[in-house]
């Protein structure tokens, strides 16, 4: 913030801070998490690099058991089942699927939501399982690369023809199924080895959706998998931006990709203030992008009133959603986030000074972001952003001032707001 020329020259206060969201237990583990609640837009293949990077070699089995498995198994989302299917597979993928420790669990998957999907499918409708079969289909069938390319919303999308569908598909139990294996006769399957065998050599070269080319055209190509290298690079470093300032390498390596991770977003506002906290270029970046109404969620910190100036100078064109024309970032940031922005602040500021008053906390929070507030909106004043003699723009901000006007910079500001003029 020092040296900006929106924003008075003031040095930080090391007392004056907010708490980052660095996940609750291990920061793996709560990465992966939210690795796996974005990762229905980006290939499986990213995917699965991803969480190669975010964990550890040794530790990859343990969070698979502890993490992955259940939500294989529940009835979660779809469109994250598909990349956990995918990442379990892909941890053994060098080796047959006949080696992978969980191909007992994916086998018993497989039948269990085949059944319901038959089930829904008897009754005259038809089941979003219907894909996750054939994924798991394809992949005990150790064609699992051909998943890689294609990302959980696409191929949730995709339509099956009815040779596709889960009532066609079959797999032997006992390729899959160990003797002594407790969900044996749970993943105990009814169809014939005669009916296997008529499928398999009916559709053998038919076991993709028409939206899907065929094996041998989906194979990943050494460019697409070094792109993919990219992207989870990327999306590891952007996790790890709520945690820690990214060295000058690491900023380069990721800002190329920000436009990769924000359609859709990878992160969401509450994100957005530790990554404002840590890497404030950074988060420029990201909310020029797409998260200016994450904006009115940030507190009242120098990063944020720095971030917010930087914005609201931004005369680059970007599209007016309610016009369909063009409109500039400072001008949507000016009706939309601003007044909202101000808003909270106070809002933030109400409840550090009663939690001050209760003896909750002991640093100097409130009296410092009261001072940097009135800072903040005196810039907006001298450029001209707010107008002082508007009750739409200065009334709120007129009480908070009187309120704390026993503060040199609030009580300077409301004799500006009483004057009606800057």
């Amino acid at each position: 913030m020092a040296g900006s020329r929106f924003f008075p020259k003031s040095p930080p206060s090391s007392n004056f801070s907010f708490p980052t969201q660095k996940g609750s237990g291990d920061p793996t583990r709560a990465s992966v998490v939210h690795l796996l609640a974005r990762a229905h837009s980006l290939p499986c293949s990213a995917a699965s690099q991803a969480f190669m990077q975010l964990v550890q070699p040794a530790a990859r089995f343990q969070l698979a058991l502890d993490l992955l498995l259940p939500l294989l198994t529940s009835p979660a989302d779809l469109a994250q089942r598909i990349p956990v299917s995918f990442i379990l597979y892909s941890m053994y993928a060098p080796y047959p699927i006949s080696l992978n420790p969980f191909k007992s669990v994916l086998y018993a998957t497989f039948v269990k939501e085949r059944e319901l999907a038959i089930k829904v499918s008897a009754e005259g409708g038809f089941s979003d399982r219907e894909q996750l079969v054939w994924v798991l289909w394809k992949i005990l069938k150790g064609d699992g690369n051909d998943i890689g390319p294609y990302s959980p919303s696409t191929l949730t999308k995709s339509p099956l023809p009815p040779e596709l569908r889960a009532s066609s598909l079959f797999l032997d139990e006992e390729t899959f199924m160990e003797a002594n294996d407790p969900d044996h006769s749970v993943a105990k399957s009814t169809i014939t080895a005669g009916e296997q065998k008529q499928f398999a050599e009916r559709y053998a070269s038919k076991d993709l959706p028409p939206s899907v080319p065929q094996a041998t055209e989906t194979k990943i190509t050494p460019q697409e998998d070094q792109e993919n290298e990219r992207i989870a690079q990327a999306m590891k470093l952007l996790l790890a931006a709520r945690d820690r300032t990214l060295t000058l390498t690491e900023q380069r390596t990721l800002t190329p990709l920000i436009p990769r991770l924000t359609s859709p977003t990878m992160i969401t506002s509450v994100d957005l203030p530790p990554i404002v906290s840590y890497n404030p270029n950074l988060a420029y970046q990201l909310v020029s992008s797409v998260y200016l109404d994450a904006l009115t969620l940030l507190p009242p910190t120098l990063p944020s009133f720095d971030l917010l100036g930087r914005l609201l100078r931004d005369t680059s064109a970007i599209l007016d959603y309610s016009t369909g024309g063009k409109t500039t970032i400072a001008d949507t940031v000016r009706s939309e986030v601003l007044g909202r922005f101000i808003h909270e602040s106070i809002k933030w500021l109400d409840n550090a000074e009663r939690e001050e008053r209760e003896g909750l906390v002991s640093d100097d929070r409130f009296a410092k972001g009261v001072q940097n507030l009135c800072r903040f909106y005196a810039s907006l004043l001298k450029f001209s952003i707010v107008n002082a003699a508007s009750d739409a723009d200065s009334t709120e901000m007129a009480h908070f001032t009187l309120r704390n006007s026993r503060f040199e910079e609030a009580n300077a500001l409301y004799c500006i707001f009483a004057s009606g003029r800057f």
